[in-house]
Order: C-alpha cells, then structure tokens, then sequence
C-alpha cells in the first residue's frame, strides 16, 4: 500500500513542488495539503495519513502546536510528523522534537533524501540526521537545560553500556558507526538502544538526543 502523505506548509509553491516530487514516486500518495496548523488538524482526521510534512512558521498554528496535537494523547490516527525546517535550522526545530516530531528534514534537501526520509518516518523509524541533529541542538543549547540541574532518576536506571550508546545516538552516530566505535554488532547495538528506549520512557532516537542534550549527558559543542 502507498504511504499516505499530507503536505502542510504556507508557500502553495513550496507545496507543488513537494507534490510533483512525491507523486513521482508508486508508494507514496500525496492525499491533501494545508496552509496552516489548523487546517492540518482538520485534514489529518478527514484524510488519515500516515506521515505529514509539516511546515513550523505559519499562520493561525504553528506546527509546534500542530505536531504536539497530532502525536499527542488522544490522537486521531496514527499520523507522523516530519518537521520541514529551513537551512538555517529555524529555532522551533527543538521543540517540535519534543513534541513529538519524528524527524526533520531541510526545505532544500535533495529529491531523494526527501523521498527516502518520508519512506523512513513512515515504516516507523526516526528521520535523525547525525551532522544536522548535531548542528541543531548545539545551536539552540541555549534553550535546553545548562546541565548543571540534578541527573534525572531515569537515567540510573541504564546500565554504563547503555548510557554509552545513549550518548552516541545523542552525537548523531548511526548503528553501525556506534559498533565499530563499541567494537561490537549492529545487532548488539539495536538491542541496547531498544532498552534505552523502554527505559526512559522515549519513542525514538531522535527524543533520546533529546533527552541526553536535556539530562545533562552531552554538552553543546562537547567533542
């Protein structure tokens, strides 16, 4: 079946151009678009996507506050949300995360990694871009917590293994530059981050990064 994907942005240019490369591809289906946050709540119930490719600044609702009610408690469907961010890296970026995005991509990405990050997000995966994500939290470090706050009593509960893998899924490290850096198997690997997930509580990788930049784990700009 092809993943049904909704365009939200305020540009109708921005939105075309999504569509022609999308519908270009046979297991993608672009079902609707929407200028602003509200009107992507109203098409997410009437259309059920399975991904949304959500603009942040628009009018009437940003897509902070769209992506935080779409992947919410009490949701309509099972809609992901993959943030569409400048190259400047727009400062919301963060907070989306937090809200329940399941990645981001930059407005001016290649076709392909457009096509290929919709593909990720949909089969269930975190769109975690390692240079970019890195890029993005030591910029906006400002607006995370300085690290000097009490570890939070989640993070004991992982083991020294796990809090070394936590950290580099926080630096943006796939699982198989985190094996050969732990000289163990990508199988391996995967078993320690699905445990750092049900521990802490996290959907994905990219609230992982999140949460090692917010417990104090990893520090802005640290090597």
């Amino acid at each position: 079946m092809a993943i049904r994907v909704l365009l939200v942005d305020d540009q109708p240019l921005l939105r075309t151009g999504f569509r022609m490369i999308l519908e270009a591809e046979q297991d993608i289906a672009v079902v609707g678009e929407a200028g602003d946050g509200l009107q992507a709540l109203d098409q997410v119930r009437a259309l059920q996507p399975d991904v949304v490719l959500m603009d942040i600044r628009m009018p009437r609702m940003d897509g902070v506050e769209a992506t935080r009610q779409i992947t919410g408690p009490g949701r309509d469907g099972p809609a992901k949300v993959l943030v569409l961010t400048t190259f400047d890296l727009d400062e919301y970026v963060v907070e989306a995360l937090r809200a329940g995005a399941s990645g981001f991509l930059l407005k001016d990405a290649p076709a392909q990694e457009l096509v290929q990050a919709i593909r990720v997000v949909a089969s269930g995966e975190a769109m975690l871009a390692p240079s970019i994500t890195r890029r993005l939290l030591d910029k906006y470090a400002a607006k995370l917590p300085s690290g000097e706050e009490p570890v939070p009593d989640t993070l004991h509960t992982l083991t020294d293994r796990e809090v070394e893998v936590l950290k580099l899924v926080a630096k943006g490290l796939s699982n198989a530059e985190i094996a050969a850096d732990l000289f163990v198997s990508e199988t391996t690997v995967k078993t320690h981050v699905g445990h750092v997930l049900t521990k802490l509580g996290l959907r994905d990788r990219v609230q992982a990064a999140v949460y090692a930049y917010e417990s104090g784990l990893v520090r802005p700009g640290a090597g």
